[in-house]
């Protein structure tokens, strides 16, 4: 990929990716970060990266690798944290209504089938090319995602109701 060619893909892809990795993540700064992060890491390989749908899947597995990375350090920090002091840091605001209602439905999902109805309904990811994505058998990706709608359906009409 050339680095004009590198420079189009950022531009078409960078919202989406983000968008795809909050809703993973459930943290808008956070998502950012680590999009970022990884296109710096693929601007270094770039000549490597295959054109296509192949350079966004590498970004958004890097991204997700990150995030998963930086949660087990603010695991940590949090957990020292809380055991020198009694104050908890200020939390950033949520964003509008319905994206902190699919945010918190998609919390209370499992790590694997919140990333996998992410993958598979907002990236618009195949279950082969979930699988291939994530490392895990279509089989699975299936019973992920039918899991996860059965658990996301009553929470988001509840959501829609008004209840």
């Amino acid at each position: 990929m050339t680095d004009e060619e590198f420079e189009d893909f950022y531009a078409h892809s960078v919202k989406p990716l983000v968008g795809q990795v909050y809703l993973m993540t459930g943290d808008l700064h956070e998502a950012q970060d680590v999009v970022q992060e990884a296109f710096v890491r693929a601007w270094g390989r770039r000549s490597r990266l295959e054109t296509g749908a192949g350079p966004e899947a590498w970004v958004r597995t890097v991204a997700w690798r990150l995030a998963v990375s930086r949660w087990r350090r603010g695991r940590r920090a949090a957990e020292a944290w809380r055991r020198h002091s009694r104050t908890q840091p200020a939390q950033a605001p949520e964003p509008d209504p319905g994206t902190v209602a699919l945010t918190d439905a998609l919390r209370k999902l499992s790590d694997r089938q919140r990333r996998v109805a992410v993958l598979h309904y907002v990236c618009d990811l195949s279950v082969e090319q979930v699988a291939h994505e994530t490392g895990i058998s279509a089989g699975t990706v299936k019973t992920h995602l039918s899991r996860a709608r059965a658990a996301l359906a009553p929470r988001l009409l509840e959501e829609e109701h008004g209840v």
